[in-house]
Parts: structure tokens; C-alpha cells; sequence
């Protein structure tokens, strides 16, 4: 909300844009546990692609824009991370052929590259490294039947935070001296206990996003009209 807020109302204020640079890693992060945790990664995908959908219709309302925004980019992670974690479930697997195993390992190149070209055609917010933010964070997260005591090991909290640092460092050097501030956002994640909230605001938070931004959009529209 801070970060929107600098965007559309008050662009004066770097401090409004600097306390929303801790957003994009926090979200991304907890990307990659939703694709660690969750039931049904098909129902996440939509939901998150929905909702994407949703903010599209926003911008395109609003501004006539073609911007894709932090949801898209989301949802190409889950994608990403969806065959990252099928192909790390069969390595492990000793009844499964060799042959599907590399048939994994192709499908999560061809999932990579495809959201390579994917951002040369479309402007995509935060970029290819932004899409693999959450890809770097779930990196070593391993399925149920892995049977590495070494993987296991480095399936922790500490390990994932390490990555997130590495995949933002060629954000911030393709966006700039302000991004530099996300680095901030490890300190909360470091606090995390790997646990869910005694709240469950899970669908408050996903209906908070849309509506904001049509308030945020409104708010802007009356200040030009003004």
C-alpha cells in the first residue's frame, strides 16, 4: 500500500517508495512456501492468476496500460517452481524410469526459457529475475521422499533467505540504487518460524490487493480531473 501510495498520490516522498521495497521479497518468498506447503498447486496457480487478471483489468481501465503486473510475475513463479518441484519428486523416486526424469528436468528448462521470451515480448514487472525471485527462494526445498541427509540439511529457513539475497542482487542492479533497500526485508524473513499465523487473513489479503488498487486508481483520476 506504501509503495502504491509513493506510485500514484504522492511521488514526492522516496520514503513512501523505499518502506515498499520490502514488499516484493517478502511476497516472493512466501511464493515459494505456498508451493512448498499447499494441498492443490493448481488451485493456487488460479487463484493467484485471477487475481492477476483482476489487477490487469485495473491497469487497462485506468491507464490503458499493458503492464504486467507483480501477480503475473507471481504466476509465472508458480509455474516455474510447479516443475522445479515435479522434477526434484521424481529424481528421488527409484521406482521412476530415467527417461521421466529427464523428461522433468526438460520440462523445467522449457518452463525457464519460456519465461525468458516471455519477458522480451511483455513488459513484465521486475523482470525475468523477478519471476525466479521465488525460484531461488524454494531452491532447496525437498520433497517428502528425498533421501539426501545433505538436502535435507540444507531445506531450512537460513538456506532459502541466502538464495533470496542472491536472486535480488541482479534486481537491484537492473533497477537501481532504491531496490537496494529490498535487502532490508531479509531481516523480517529471518524472523519467520516457518509456521501460519493464528489469524487466517489469507482471502482478506487477496481481496485487499485488487481493491486498493481500484481506491489508489480512483484517488489518482480525481486529482487529475481536479
Amino acid at each position: 500500500l506504501a509503495d502504491h501510495v509513493g506510485v500514484l498520490i504522492f511521488p514526492q516522498y522516496d520514503i513512501l517508495r523505499i518502506i515498499g521495497r520490502l514488499a516484493f521479497p517478502i511476497f516472493a518468498f512466501m511464493i515459494a512456501e505456498g508451493c512448498k506447503y499447499t494441498r492443490n498447486i493448481t488451485k493456487y496457480f488460479f487463484m493467484v492468476f485471477g487475481l492477476a487478471f483482476i489487477c490487469q483489468a485495473v491497469y487497462f481501465f485506468f491507464a490503458g496500460s499493458l503492464f504486467m503486473c507483480v501477480l503475473v510475475t507471481f504466476s509465472l513463479s508458480i509455474l516455474a517452481l510447479f516443475a522445479l518441484n515435479n522434477f526434484k519428486t521424481l529424481l528421488f523416486e527409484k521406482e521412476c524410469a530415467t527417461v521421466y526424469k529427464l523428461l522433468a528436468a526438460g520440462l523445467f528448462v522449457s518452463c525457464i526459457v519460456f519465461i525468458y521470451v516471455l519477458n522480451q515480448v511483455l513488459t513484465i514487472d521486475y523482470g525475468f529475475w523477478g519471476c525466479m525471485l521465488p525460484v531461488f527462494a524454494g531452491a532447496f526445498h525437498m520433497p517428502k521422499n528425498c533421501d539426501s541427509d545433505i538436502l535435507k540439511r540444507l531445506d531450512n529457513n537460513y538456506v532459502s533467505i541466502a538464495m533470496m539475497a542472491l536472486g535480488l542482487l541482479p534486481i537491484i542492479d537492473s533497477i537501481g540504487f532504491v531496490q537496494g533497500y529490498s535487502l532490508w526485508a531479509l531481516v523480517p524473513l529471518a524472523l519467520y518460524s516457518g509456521k501460519r499465523g493464528k489469524l487466517n487473513m489469507k482471502y482478506f489479503f487477496y481481496i485487499f490487493y485488487p481493491l486498493h488498487l481500484v481506491a489508489l486508481e480512483l484517488i489518482y483520476t480525481l486529482m487529475r480531473m481536479a
